[in-house]
């Protein structure tokens, strides 16, 4: 049986990296006693794949791992039974049953939204309605936006334009963010700090990553889907 699990990743927890969130989940399937399936052969291991991991840093609403089960709790003894065994940081927000054809979230993640917010001891730039005229000549009226995204071996030109599916500015209690939608996958993956820093070599100004705090809200599947929406519940 196909299970996906939502989560919430906060606080110190976002000082954690993805292999050892892996581990994590590892112990904690134990320690909830879930009933979780392992592969055959020499080395057993848990049936289990994460989508899209996060970067360091980055807290989250909308993470995603699936397992598979020999057997069951309901999705409601099962949350429970989970969060029994988090640290703080960690929170398990789903539990839902996958149809047996459904392909793992690793493999169909086509995009992941974000807030980027301001540091408290970073001073803002510019006001919003400013932010909104620039955000308009930079991603709204051109009809692409090259960049040069560099890797480790080599470098790239991309447009930005096919790849970041919205961009906008928000305010709260006066001051103004980001929500940024991208393109999220094995073959084309945008990472929010890449869309800010091109944003600001436009508008002329330096790019400091730690002057942000980056939060993703959620995980989707091509057609808009969110990935916690595509299972039903256990009773």
């Amino acid at each position: 049986m196909k299970i996906r699990i939502k989560f919430k990743k906060f606080g110190v927890m976002k000082f954690i990296g993805h292999l050892d969130i892996m581990r994590y989940f590892q112990k904690a399937m134990r320690r909830a006693d879930i009933d979780i399936a392992y592969s055959e052969g020499f080395s057993p291991h848990q049936i289990m794949s994460f989508a899209a991991p996060l970067g360091v840093g980055i807290t989250s609403d909308g993470e995603y791992l699936d397992i598979e089960v020999n057997s069951t709790k309901s999705s409601a003894d099962a949350v429970r039974a989970l969060n029994e065994a988090m640290v703080e940081g960690v929170q398990v927000v789903s539990y839902i049953r996958l149809p047996d054809q459904a392909k793992t979230a690793m493999s169909i993640v086509a995009a992941a939204d974000y807030h980027v917010f301001y540091k408290e001891n970073y001073k803002v730039p510019l006001s919003k309605e400013e932010f909104r005229m620039k955000l308009k000549e930079f991603y709204e009226e051109p009809a692409e936006i090259l960049i040069t995204k560099k890797t480790k071996k080599s470098e790239k030109i991309m447009d930005l334009k096919q790849l970041v599916y919205d961009f906008r500015i928000k305010e709260e209690n006066g001051k103004p963010y980001f929500y940024i939608k991208v393109c999220t996958g094995s073959t084309d993956n945008v990472k929010p700090e890449l869309v800010l820093e091109a944003f600001y070599q436009s508008l002329g100004l330096e790019f400091t990553e730690n002057a942000f705090q980056i939060h993703r809200l959620d995980v989707y599947a091509a057609g808009d889907l969110s990935l916690g929406e595509m299972g039903e519940e256990i009773e």
